[in-house]
């Protein structure tokens, strides 16, 4: 049995091993065209390792597009969504999980229920209110639904807040906090694996979100990164080196991200629902 169960587990290291060298391949050729001369890229059988290696891609990716502003315009974007995101989805999931009001419960249902309705649906009416306010050709359709609570980060921090005893707050209250000092003093640092996997999500949502800018976004003042690599790709398709380089640029902030926050990431992910 034991012998049985070895062997088992040997073989799935084995496909493990595959599936995850099947997923890093990608990656590493874009990589390396990014670093390879013009006439090394379509060789064959292909070089791995550049000779020499060279960065002229990397400037040419600034002199074909202004990649400078559509970088920093996407970092606004992150900053903005994950500020909204925690401003809002930590207070509307303290008050469904901690907090007795008439209608909870039914209002909680109809949150989840959103999440149920695929975003085709909603597209045409949001893009109406936002084009009736005048906010076509900016970032505020952008980041601004973010204040408004998101379903799917509401639900994730609920059944965190249903995981902390109801002793602290008991004892809080005894001591004379007021239910946002509880909130904020109490319950709020203990849920920081939560917050970080939130904010995770947010960051890689705002990062690689295509369909918002494409719909709202007209001019580089507003474009992000995403919109911007996909009109490079358009314009300049042959340059494929320039590609792999704006493609390097692009992803590199989410791998690096991802990479210092991941112990959060899945302790926030698999203490969730622990409760509720």
């Amino acid at each position: 049995m034991n012998t049985k169960r070895i062997f088992l587990r040997i073989i799935a290291y084995i496909l493990v091993i595959i599936g995850g060298i099947s997923f890093i391949i990608p990656f590493i050729w874009t990589v390396s065209t990014a670093f390879k001369p013009d006439e090394q890229i379509f060789l064959f059988p292909p070089k791995w390792i550049p000779e020499p290696p060279t960065i002229k891609h990397f400037k040419e990716v600034f002199e074909f597009i202004p990649f400078g502003l559509l970088y920093k315009n996407t970092v606004l974007l992150a900053l903005l969504n994950i500020a909204g995101t925690l401003f809002s989805c930590p207070l509307a999931a303290y008050a469904f999980a901690k907090l007795k009001w008439p209608g909870r419960d039914m209002l909680f249902i109809i949150t989840l229920a959103t999440m149920m309705l695929p975003p085709q649906v909603t597209m045409i009416p949001q893009f109406l209110i936002f084009r009736r306010l005048g906010w076509l050709n900016t970032m505020l359709p952008l980041w601004m639904p973010s204040f408004f609570g998101n379903a799917f980060n509401i639900f994730l921090l609920r059944q965190f807040f249903l995981t902390l005893p109801k002793e602290l707050d008991d004892a809080a209250r005894m001591d004379g906090c007021s239910f946002f000092d509880i909130f904020w003093r109490i319950n709020l640092p203990l849920i920081i694996p939560a917050i970080t996997a939130v904010t995770i999500f947010t960051f890689m949502g705002t990062w690689n979100n295509f369909i918002g800018p494409l719909i709202y976004v007209r001019s580089y003042n507003a474009m992000p990164l995403s919109l911007g690599l996909r009109m490079f790709q358009e314009a300049y398709s042959a340059e494929w080196g320039a590609l792999m380089a704006a493609s390097l640029m692009m992803i590199l902030p989410v791998i690096i991200v991802f990479f210092f926050l991941q112990k959060y990431f899945v302790q926030g992910i698999s203490l969730t629902g622990l409760k509720g």
